[in-house]
């Protein structure tokens, strides 16, 4: 199975030239280390830049250059700094081409919990619910099951929802999956994973065809 990395290089080849991609907090972030060569793309960060490069070094990190998640970042030469209604008119107006965002859970109908536990102290939902309500493309990176085993692919989400009936792909360490006519439809099994293991870490309806690839990282 993948780690956070590796799930992150697989929704690297989802990227196109050209595109603007908003990252979220977690794995999401990860995926501005794993460009594909040959392909040119700006990553958008809600807190107000355009222009995100990978992780920094040791050497490279700047304490005031950071993302929506307080993570220090760089800056690729041309990026640009704005305020947040700049940044959410980019977001509300449709100029993001994809967003990557993490999750609690999802739904097999395309709903996503990502932003509260109940019980649990939360600062707000951020910037979540323009994010899931603006994009038309909407990948989640995630692990398959939480930290009990228990899957995170649901029939329906049991968390306070941040959108619904608006995510399209997710890809989590054990395989890639489609979501539409009110299932998840596997695409592809993560290296050394089978199609049994996939079926038992899936709570939701799970549409298996013929033939299930390795996913090519």
């Amino acid at each position: 199975m993948l780690d956070k990395n590796g799930i992150a290089r697989r929704i690297a080849q989802e990227l196109k030239d050209g595109w603007y991609v908003n990252l979220g907090i977690g794995i999401p972030t990860l995926v501005a280390n794993h460009i594909p060569q040959g392909i040119s793309v700006e990553f958008q960060s809600e807190n107000g830049i355009l222009g995100m490069g990978p992780f920094p070094t040791e050497a490279e990190v700047d304490a005031d250059l950071i993302n929506a998640g307080k993570q220090t970042i760089t800056a690729l030469p041309g990026a640009v700094y704005f305020d947040s209604a700049t940044s959410f008119a980019m977001i509300r107006g449709q100029h993001v081409q994809l967003t990557v965002l993490g999750a609690m859970e999802v739904s097999q109908g395309g709903d996503i919990a990502n932003w509260k536990i109940p019980g649990r102290m939360v600062k707000g939902m951020g910037g979540a619910m323009d994010l899931v309500a603006s994009a038309e493309n909407i990948v989640v990176a995630m692990m398959h099951t939480n930290k009990r085993g228990e899957s995170k692919l649901l029939p329906a989400c049991s968390l306070p929802l941040t959108g619904v009936a608006c995510v399209k792909r997710v890809v989590t360490n054990l395989a890639v999956l489609d979501i539409r006519d009110g299932a998840f439809h596997l695409l592809e099994r993560a290296p050394g994973v089978s199609v049994e293991e996939i079926q038992a870490a899936t709570a939701g309806t799970l549409i298996v065809p013929a033939e299930v690839p390795e996913m090519q990282l």
